[in-house]
């Protein structure tokens, strides 16, 4: 069972950090949530006190036993209460506060789901094995569902009712996959904007490795493998009260 440490105030956005052993860069990526905003730390069984450390830097803390990125995900999407949703790495290799203009773009009714497509900075901030799996799955999702989308990467925002409304199921690496395929099966209009990427504090546990990077290929191809889900309009709660 979920234990979950509650903020006192309501929350203008959640941003959901799915965490495994990250204490080094939690310090560095709380620090950038934007004022207002909770970090919803979801420990996904850490052994180096990262939920203390998360804790103490007055983060929300989720803890979820199962392990997977997706089931980290997931459990941080459930655990939210604000209108709207983000994610984002618990590495250090992404700023939280680049989310603030993809916030907006939903506020203003100008998409549905907001991506970032990762610009690396720096030597050793993305992998020649994870950026060649990461193009061969941009094509195999633009063949699927026509989006001409670069990147699947991590920092993204919609909002919490229609995400849940989408009845994601993959608890491991395709979960980000998953959310784009089911959002434009259900006609969400979908942007994505340029960020910068670092080099991340650690040792990745996904795309790290060959063997990681074709363990997370395999389950994003899977994930392309499903039947396309009925048209579906979101209602207008689900867009935020604004039907289009």
């Amino acid at each position: 069972m979920r234990a979950v440490t509650t903020s006192p105030t309501p929350p203008d956005v959640d941003v959901v950090l799915p965490c495994l052993n990250e204490a080094d860069a939690l310090p560095w990526v709380l620090s950038r949530i934007p004022a207002g905003w909770r970090a919803l730390v979801v420990d996904n069984g850490s052994t180096d006190g990262s939920p203390v450390i998360a804790r103490a830097l007055g983060a929300t803390v989720v803890h979820e036993p199962q392990r997977g990125f997706g089931a980290a995900c997931h459990a941080g999407l459930t655990a939210a209460t604000a209108e709207i949703v983000c994610f984002c790495d618990c590495d250090a290799s992404l700023d939280p506060g680049l989310l603030v203009p993809f916030v907006r773009e939903l506020r203003d009714h100008e998409a549905d789901l907001v991506l970032g497509r990762r610009r690396p900075q720096g030597r050793g901030a993305w992998p020649p094995h994870a950026r060649a799996g990461n193009l061969a799955l941009a094509l195999m999702l633009r063949r699927r569902t026509g989006l001409r989308l670069h990147d699947l990467g991590p920092l993204r925002a919609a909002r919490r009712q229609a995400l849940l409304a989408l009845g994601l199921t993959d608890r491991r690496s395709g979960y980000p996959l998953q959310m784009v395929v089911r959002a434009a099966d259900a006609g969400w209009r979908i942007a994505e904007h340029d960020v910068p990427y670092l080099p991340r504090t650690g040792v990745s546990k996904v795309t790290g490795t060959w063997r990681g990077t074709w363990q997370t290929v395999r389950d994003m191809s899977r994930v392309l493998s499903e039947a396309p889900a009925p048209p579906r309009t979101p209602t207008a709660s689900e867009r935020g009260g604004t039907p289009r």
